[in-house]
């Protein structure tokens, strides 16, 4: 009875905020109607391949220039949503200013990307030294979230990176997969062949950082790799 009177005024006191503006909302995890309407949601017509959009529908199996030119090894690349002001607003505060929460904001939006017979979900991982610096890892956190809400199981130390890379931005697309070539390995331990994974992250914006993983869970026997992240960079090279 007592935490029953207590949940509305810690409800009072510390009303849910929108994760955008930071204005009071009716519930936790919800966006104001302006952030919301802000927000560019990923849908068809979109590549076959790599789900990159296109403006208009080219028919079910077709693909863009760059997955006719190099077919991606992952099965699949899904963002709940385009990376823009809100969506960035998201992903910095969860990633530098230790919004925990919102971990399971963006998990809510991106569990409809997650394919249906989903067996494993493993988080792209921080080096150590980065981890021990931030204190946890926001893929991570969302894969935790994930899991909770879909019920498939995460495994969140499945995949490790191996070194330090450098930041990517400004290193063009040649530049950033030459940094992340090599940095990542599987767990002593960890059991992914035969099995259908998804691979979680908070933003995705070249693909260089998901397609090491992707080929690391691969090479260790996965079935199948799809990529799901928060946010999609749509113009990589708008982010350099």
């Amino acid at each position: 009875m007592a935490l029953n009177i207590a949940e509305p005024l810690l409800s009072l006191a510390l009303p849910p905020r929108c994760p955008g503006c930071g204005a009071v909302t009716d519930r936790p995890h919800r966006f104001c109607s302006a952030c919301w309407s802000s927000l560019q949601f990923l849908t068809p017509p979109w590549c076959a391949a790599c789900h990159t959009p296109f403006a208009f529908d080219r028919g079910a199996d077709a693909r863009c220039g760059d997955c006719l030119t190099a077919p991606p090894r992952h099965a699949g690349l899904d963002a709940a949503v385009a990376y823009g002001a809100v969506a960035r607003t998201v992903a910095l505060r969860l990633k530098y200013a230790g919004r925990a929460a919102f971990a399971e904001t963006a998990a809510r939006l991106m569990l409809r990307h997650l394919p249906a017979d989903a067996e494993l979900i493993v988080p792209v991982p921080l080096h150590r030294w980065r981890l021990w610096s931030r204190g946890y890892n926001q893929a991570g956190l969302i894969a935790t979230a994930l899991s909770r809400l879909s019920g498939v199981p995460a495994d969140n130390g499945a995949l490790v990176r191996r070194h330090a890379t450098p930041v990517l931005r400004g290193l063009g697309r040649a530049g950033r997969r030459r940094a992340v070539s090599g940095a990542f390995a599987i767990a002593q331990g960890a059991t992914l062949r035969g099995r259908r994974i998804v691979l979680v992250d908070d933003v995705h914006t070249s693909g260089a950082t998901s397609d090491a993983c992707v080929r690391a869970l691969l090479a260790a026997g996965a079935a199948r790799v799809n990529v799901l992240c928060w946010a999609r960079v749509l113009d990589p090279t708008a982010a350099d």
